[in-house]
């Protein structure tokens, strides 16, 4: 069996090349522990677009496409790139982030 490889990764490692795609990469400065934690929030707002989509619930819909916004955000996928802010509001972006995503999951 292959081992899983990881993405490939644009010179800059800006972006990682899937399926010939250039998506852009999570904050390299985000800690390993918080952005496997983001990507769990991630995964579930997916499984939730999923099944909002397969039952016809468009508000519910919203609201997981809302999370998974709120969680590409905070790790660094979408929105202002990385590359171009400081570290101190790298930081502060995925932990307010995260701490909106965590609180969203206790309601």
């Amino acid at each position: 069996m292959e081992a899983h490889q990881p993405p490939q990764r644009t010179p800059d490692g800006h972006f990682v090349v899937i399926g010939g795609r250039k998506w852009r990469a999570t904050d390299p400065l985000i800690p390993e522990e918080v952005a496997a934690r983001l990507r769990r929030h991630l995964m579930s707002a997916r499984r939730g677009v999923r099944s909002a989509t397969t039952a016809g619930d468009a508000q519910a819909e919203r609201a997981a496409r809302a999370r998974v916004d709120q969680a590409k955000v905070a790790l660094g996928e979408r929105g202002t790139p990385w590359w171009d802010q400081p570290e101190d509001e790298r930081r502060r972006r995925w932990e307010q982030g995260l701490a909106r995503l965590d609180a969203e999951a206790q309601s």
